[in-house]
């Protein structure tokens, strides 16, 4: 019986024999290699990549789409039933490479999740709705530039691929999608020395984006440690770099005045 699309899972699956090919050449695996896919589904990716590989490891969160995946490709798939978000990668050792069609309803998390390991991971190759990809791609000063710009390009370089339509899909998603491929910076450009503070900084100057710093900051910097920190109280954060936001936590850090509540938000 024809697999149901679960919208509880955002399942769009990619049947597009062309964009596959794309795909698989742009992450270009080779034997020996430990890939990872996140949300194989039908197996779209998985068949080309265990030809190139021999084998593949991969998590999925639907039973029934594992069941069927274990009798096709057994032993050489490594399946990990499970949610992806909770999943613990440097179990799997160091040197992974993550690929996959990200389910659209939990991109940014996932992506914040994957950010936490990066030192055990080589590359990130998966397929996004399109607009993640713009915000995460976004220089400042572009409209497009938010949180998860910031936090993205904190710990990685960012490339975007391929651009890929909704008729690629079964069942056809209502937005574009595209491919990005993300590379762990090593080492970071800019070191924040407390990584949460560094977020919850990021965090809570654009849950207010259209104020300027001197507002939405206000309870932790006052005017006198703009100046010293060398950004402008009247800029707002769609302006400031990632270098700018380190040098922010890092001034908090060593003053050690920051008292930050502001809950994440894009």
């Amino acid at each position: 019986m024809p697999h149901q699309p679960r919208k509880r899972f955002g399942q769009n699956f990619l049947q597009d024999g062309n964009v596959i090919a794309d795909i698989v050449a742009a992450i270009h695996p080779l034997p020996g290699e430990r890939v990872v896919e996140i949300g194989p589904g039908l197996g779209a990716l998985s068949r080309p990549l265990l030809a190139a590989l021999g084998r593949l490891d991969a998590i999925e969160i639907d039973r029934d789409l594992a069941a069927a995946l274990q009798e096709e490709f057994a032993p050489a798939l490594n399946l990990h039933l499970g949610d992806v978000l909770e999943f613990d990668f440097p179990a799997l050792g160091a040197d992974l490479r993550i690929v996959g069609n990200l389910p659209y309803n939990i991109s940014t998390p996932l992506l914040f999740h994957l950010a936490k390991f990066a030192g055990d991971i080589r590359d990130i190759h998966v397929m996004l709705q399109k607009e993640i990809v713009q915000r995460m791609i976004a220089a400042p000063g572009d409209s497009n530039f938010s949180r998860l710009s910031v936090m993205v390009q904190y710990r990685f370089s960012v490339e975007l691929l391929i651009d890929v339509p909704p008729t690629a899909f079964k069942p056809a998603p209502k937005v574009d999608s595209a491919v990005v491929r993300l590379l762990p910076l090593r080492p970071l450009p800019h070191v924040a020395r407390d990584e949460k503070l560094f977020a919850r900084v990021v965090a809570a100057a654009f849950s207010q984006r259209r104020k300027t710093l001197r507002n939405s900051l206000s309870s932790i910097l006052t005017a006198a440690d703009f100046v010293q920190i060398g950004i402008a109280p009247t800029a707002r954060a769609q302006e400031l770099s990632v270098a700018q936001f380190v040098a922010i936590a890092n001034f908090l850090a060593q003053t050690g005045t920051a008292v930050l509540t502001s809950s994440p938000s894009e």
